[in-house]
């Protein structure tokens, strides 16, 4: 994998920038659609390359480890020829699982314990068969097994955890290197920086990660709990010490307005399940604001989603006619909604990095902020 930056916006910390895989190139900053079993729910495959303009999409470790199985996977040949995406593909590897099943997982020095919430079959992830599962995948971008903190951890658990994952570090970044990929392209490793809301915890992670050399670098363990003013301090604490010359990926983030402050404070990648989630339950995420579409207001409103959206649901469809289709449970209602919002998604990182090279980011972004959190 190579990233090259391609331009800065004076003032701040934001960058577009250009990545290349074996499987296409990536322009930054991006925001990648979360497909978590192999797929991006209700979106199908030519729709995100054709209608929505996606570049590279997601994929889980612990989600297609269980189902359909690394059997079938390997048979298959990889995610890409399962899946039929043709782009770039980033799998996280399950840290997050570790927070979000935390009922369901035990921890050691060895790796994590699941229990499926399938079958309640148990299952052991080391960091070195998170590696050889990713392998199998076939992902551009694997990621790390980490321990994904909460927000609201206190230190001595921060510490903890944060010296666990430094250990399962090493362990996966020495197999990566000792292992080949399967399916003849290149395969990039990214380390995640963790240490919760505490800065000296923050540093030393990130000193760890930027010593390793990696193709590229993560930061986890945010919009997890903690305050949305701690996630931006944290992010510019990580992102003085993470090398400039390697794109950097902050991992479940978020809303328009915190992708937008990202980019201001140096993070190239994101991804999040707000867009289609959001999308499912009603809520259409727009560059005049939000619109829950199952209000009164939109019953008799018979112009388009957004005249001047980037998808052509925008246009196409009108308001009264998605919230009729969300009010009879239509699952159309859905597939409109998630495309609508991945579409706005992608539109407003490409326009990020349009105003970047322009010169105007600054005077873009503080509007913009403003703009995309009104309730409409």
């Amino acid at each position: 994998m190579e990233f090259s930056v391609k331009s800065t916006a004076a003032g701040t910390s934001a960058r577009a920038g250009l990545i290349t895989t074996d499987h296409g190139q990536i322009e930054t900053p991006i925001f990648m659609p979360v497909g978590t079993v192999g797929a991006v729910k209700a979106v199908h495959m030519s729709e995100l390359r054709d209608d929505i303009g996606a570049q590279i999409i997601l994929g889980n470790t612990y989600h297609l480890y269980l189902r359909p199985g690394m059997d079938i996977m390997r048979r298959a040949g990889g995610l890409h020829r399962f899946n039929s995406w043709r782009g770039p593909i980033l799998t996280d590897s399950g840290g997050f699982q570790v927070f979000s099943l935390a009922s369901q997982r035990k921890l050691s020095d060895e790796g994590v314990t699941f229990r499926s919430h399938i079958d309640g079959s148990k299952h052991l992830f080391t960091p070195e068969r998170v590696v050889d599962i990713q392998r199998v995948i076939g992902s551009d971008i694997m990621m790390a097994l980490d321990e994904c903190t909460p927000g609201t951890a206190d230190r001595s658990y921060a510490r903890r955890s944060l010296s666990l994952t430094e250990r399962w570090l090493r362990r996966g970044w020495e197999h990566f290197n000792t292992t080949e990929p399967l399916y003849g392209h290149r395969q990039a490793f990214f380390p995640i920086v963790q240490g919760c809301v505490y800065k000296d915890l923050r540093e030393e992670s990130a000193r760890m990660v930027a010593d390793l050399g990696a193709e590229g670098n993560a930061i986890g363990g945010l919009a997890v709990g903690e305050p949305t003013e701690v996630m931006y301090e944290m992010i510019e604490v990580v992102n003085d010490i993470l090398p400039q010359d390697k794109p950097r990926y902050l991992m479940g983030v978020g809303k328009p307005e915190n992708i937008l402050e990202a980019i201001d404070r140096g993070v190239d990648m994101m991804d999040c399940v707000m867009p289609t989630r959001n999308g499912r339950n009603a809520m259409l995420f727009t560059r005049h604001g939000v619109m829950n579409m199952r209000n009164r207001k939109w019953a008799d409103d018979f112009s388009p989603l957004q005249e001047d959206g980037p998808s052509v649901v925008d246009r196409v469809y009108s308001k009264a006619y998605l919230r009729h289709l969300f009010i009879a449970q239509e699952l159309l209602a859905m597939q409109i909604a998630s495309i609508h919002n991945l579409a706005f998604y992608l539109w407003l990182l490409k326009e990020a990095r349009r105003h970047i090279i322009a010169g105007d980011f600054n005077v873009w972004k503080a509007q913009m902020v403003i703009d995309v959190q009104r309730r409409l």
